[in-house]
């Protein structure tokens, strides 16, 4: 069982905690933190995607941020960032190199597996700037089928479009220009 804070509207913990099954079934807000890997590569910049594994709990099979996850109670969101990154896509960052981009609410509903999936969370989403290699990571299977680099632009353009599977926030992609080091 992996334990969550509840979270007010800001992201603060309310001393209570939920069972991550039951937030997702009941809608209880719980925070999560989002990192967008970037590079500059031939004069445009990228972002890495990950493709979520067919087994995840929601959006199988999807394209997504380089890495997120929930935040277990007690935890900050930087240490779960790293953790997350790690585990992941077995990259190791320090705090210190994640860009803070901004703080999304994120509330959906929607049927996996024949059952309702609510997500209710407050995210913080960061970005971090690192030029590596799809074959150079080391990837979750359980969590993650693939990664591959797209352009900004060109990844606007898919989610807008719709022309790849995704569960991408255009939100979420405008916060990231705010970052660009150039």
């Amino acid at each position: 069982m992996e334990w969550l804070d509840v979270v007010d509207d800001q992201g603060n913990p309310t001393g209570e905690t939920v069972e991550r099954t039951k937030a997702h079934q009941k809608g209880i807000r719980h925070r999560t933190a989002h990192v967008w890997l970037m590079r500059e590569h031939q004069g445009k910049v990228e972002i890495l995607l990950q493709k979520r594994s067919a087994g995840k709990d929601s959006h199988p099979g999807c394209y997504d941020i380089s890495s997120a996850g929930h935040i277990p109670a007690g935890v900050d969101w930087l240490s779960s960032a790293r953790r997350e990154l790690l585990e992941e896509l077995g990259l190791k960052a320090e705090e210190k190199e994640f860009v803070y981009c901004g703080q999304r609410k994120i509330y959906w509903k929607d049927n996996f597996y024949g059952k309702l999936f609510v997500d209710n969370q407050i995210s913080n989403v960061y970005c971090l700037w690192r030029d590596v290699e799809p074959e150079q990571l080391k990837l979750q299977p359980e969590e993650v089928e693939e990664v591959c680099w797209m352009s900004l632009d060109d990844c606007r353009e898919a989610v807008c479009k719709g022309s790849i599977p995704n569960c991408i926030s255009m939100e979420e992609l405008e916060m990231l220009p705010r970052t660009f080091k150039y």
